[in-house]
C-alpha cells in the first residue's frame, strides 16, 4: 500500500461517519485521524451532487490541516420524492430549532410519500448513495469512489443502531431496517462499505 495513506484524516463532524469511517479504515490498516483533534466548522456544501460536496470537504479538510483527507458525502433518495432528500439529507432533518431532528424528517418523507399515494414499503423505493472522496494537499490529488444500495422506505422507524435515516431503510431483500442490525452487520453490506470497497481495490492497485 503506498505509504503515503497510511494515516488519513476523516473529513467530517458527524460522529456516526466518524466512528463508521474509522472501522472502515482500521481494517485496511490505515490509522484514521479524528477531525475532533482540530476544531474545524465545516465548509459550506454547495455542490450539485454528491461526489462534488465530498470533494469540497475533502479538499478544504485537507488544505486546513496539511494532512491526506477523506470525505464521505451520502444521502437518502427516495425515487418517488424526486430523488430527495439527496444531497440535502441532513439539512432536510434540521427542525426550527436549528437542531438534526430525525423523527421530524421521516414523518415529512411518510407525509409526501402518502400524497402521492404510496404508502407500502413495496412502492416505496429508495436507496443510499455514499460518495468519498480522497484528497492529498501536497500534491492536489484527488479520487472519488461512490458506492449505491437499493431498497426501500419503512413506514415506521424500526432500531436504535446506526443513524441519520437507517431506522426507516431496508436494503432489498431484507425484513430488518438499518436501524436494527448490528454495526458489524451493517458495515458488510452499507454503501459506504460498497464505496470503501472500491476505494481499497485502488489503494491494492
Amino acid at each position: 500500500m503506498n505509504s503515503q495513506y497510511q494515516r488519513i484524516l476523516i473529513a467530517s463532524n458527524n460522529q456516526g461517519k466518524i466512528s463508521e469511517i474509522t472501522s472502515l479504515l482500521n481494517k485496511l490498516n490505515i490509522e484514521a485521524i479524528s477531525p475532533l483533534n482540530f476544531k474545524l466548522q465545516e465548509p459550506e456544501e454547495n455542490g450539485k451532487d454528491f461526489a462534488q460536496n465530498a470533494f469540497i470537504k475533502a479538499k478544504y479538510y485537507a488544505q486546513e490541516t496539511n494532512l491526506v483527507a477523506l470525505a464521505d458525502d451520502s444521502g437518502l433518495c427516495v425515487e418517488a420524492l424526486d430523488n430527495q432528500p439527496g444531497i440535502h439529507s441532513a439539512r432536510f432533518a434540521i427542525d426550527d430549532n436549528g437542531q438534526k431532528n430525525f423523527p421530524l424528517a421521516f414523518e415529512k418523507i411518510f407525509q409526501q410519500l402518502k400524497e402521492k399515494g404510496i404508502d407500502s414499503s413495496e412502492k416505496a423505493k429508495a436507496f443510499f448513495v455514499c460518495a468519498l472522496c480522497l484528497f492529498d494537499p501536497k500534491t492536489n490529488f484527488s479520487k472519488n469512489f461512490i458506492g449505491r444500495l437499493d431498497g426501500n422506505i419503512n413506514f415506521q422507524a424500526l432500531g436504535n443502531n446506526g443513524f441519520g435515516y437507517d431506522p426507516i431503510f431496508i436494503k432489498t431483500g431484507m425484513t430488518q431496517t438499518f436501524g436494527e442490525i448490528s454495526a458489524d452487520q451493517k458495515e458488510q453490506i452499507s454503501h459506504r462499505q460498497l464505496a470503501f470497497t472500491k476505494f481499497k481495490t485502488w489503494l491494492e492497485e
